[in-house]
């Protein structure tokens, strides 16, 4: 048991600390207002190879170990929210379906220009009436010939709007379930039907379009299919597992964020007559808070030692994922509230790591739905 960084990843966490502190958090207000797709920023991380940081080298990517992923992920998280989501969604769900379920055609066509950052990815699942409850989505892939024809729509999709390369799930057999499901990959610019309907007004996660999609008699080849029909339900599940670590990355990074600035703001703000760190009141908020986030990076990187290992990591994940989220919402909090009334004005970022933080508690697993994951591994061992 080594809890000290190899050579390589702390060389990771350098450089993408660099690039952050110099790119990113100068930009984060900018983009937290203006709620634009960071092109530019992307292009740079594209450039250092953080698009494809899992990814071996020859299809594109960096050829990093799950570690260092999760190290420069909650990086880029600590800039900026919004940026930590489009690198999860394209490279822990869009890309890991690909690089898992993809034949070598596929890899080669797909997955390449998305590990190397030339494409952006987006996962397509989650619909109107079908968020938790996958089996109960409604859109539709039906063969016709050497084609599939798909129809129906999509919900929340992260870089939907934005998308080269899109991961889709559609019932091939309505009549099957949950292994009536199938997936498949979809090119938003070459196949007509896709259509964008909106982008939502969200409370956080600025700069990352979140989508609401929808596919109109949308015609894709046979070898757009993603391993065999039926496939789809236990595909998404496996990928949704390993991004549950990327969560947790992001999770903490915005706690390191809230944190960070809160102890800044602890040593420099005065009352009666001494720094407000110096009351035992806070310095027992930011002790905990720092607790807080040591404890969850254990937890991410124990979940991503045992996703290396080829260990079974359901519970490992979902836990790391379920305590970093919570703990993030609750470290941004008590940043307000060490903040006082600055901190719930615009004036300080204490309230926008709040509003990025929530939405970790809700994307890829909600709190409740990784308690009964959580649970069910508990009674099964």
């Amino acid at each position: 048991m080594d809890f000290a960084l190899s050579a390589e990843q702390q060389q990771i966490r350098e450089m993408v600390s660099e690039f952050v502190d110099e790119e990113i958090v100068p930009v984060a207000d900018e983009i937290d207002h203006e709620d634009e797709f960071p092109q530019d920023l992307v292009d740079e991380m594209a450039d250092l190879g953080l698009m494809g940081m899992p990814f071996p080298e020859e299809y594109g990517g960096a050829g990093l170990d799950y570690h260092s992923y999760a190290i420069g992920l909650e990086e880029i998280s600590r800039g900026s929210g919004g940026l930590g989501t489009v690198v999860a969604a394209h490279t822990s769900l869009a890309g890991n379906m690909l690089y898992e379920f993809g034949d070598d055609a596929q890899l080669e066509e797909y997955l390449t220009p998305l590990a190397a950052g030339e494409d952006i990815g987006a996962f397509a699942l989650s619909e109107a009436g079908a968020g938790s409850d996958v089996p109960a989505m409604e859109t539709t892939a039906e063969k016709d010939g050497d084609e599939y024809v798909l129809n129906g729509g999509k919900l929340w999709i992260s870089n939907g709007s934005v998308s080269d390369t899109v991961t889709v799930f559609a019932k091939t057999d309505a009549d099957a379930g949950n292994k009536g499901i199938s997936s498949f990959v979809v090119r938003p610019e070459e196949d007509d039907g896709f259509i964008v309907e909106n982008t939502e007004e969200k409370l956080g996660d600025k700069g990352c379009p979140t989508a609401e999609l929808r596919f109109d008699d949308l015609r894709i080849p046979e070898n757009r299919l993603l391993g065999a029909e039926g496939d789809g339900f236990v595909q998404a599940l496996k990928t949704l597992n390993g991004g549950r670590i990327t969560i947790a990355a992001r999770s903490i990074g915005i706690a390191r964020a809230a944190f960070d600035e809160a102890r800044d703001y602890a040593g420099e703000r005065e009352q009666f007559g001494q720094p407000i760190g110096e009351f035992q009141s806070i310095k027992h908020k930011l002790a905990d808070m720092d607790t807080k986030i040591q404890a969850a990076r254990m937890l991410m990187h124990k979940a991503a030692d045992k996703k290396i290992r080829g260990e079974n990591y359901i519970k490992d994940a979902a836990q790391a994922k379920l305590y970093a989220s919570e703990i993030s919402r609750e470290v941004a909090n008590e940043g307000i509230q060490i903040h006082g009334g600055y901190g719930y004005t615009k004036d300080f970022p204490a309230e926008r790591f709040y509003r990025d933080a929530k939405l970790n508690e809700i994307y890829e697993g909600t709190s409740e739905v990784l308690r009964n994951t959580i649970g069910d591994q508990v009674l099964d061992n």
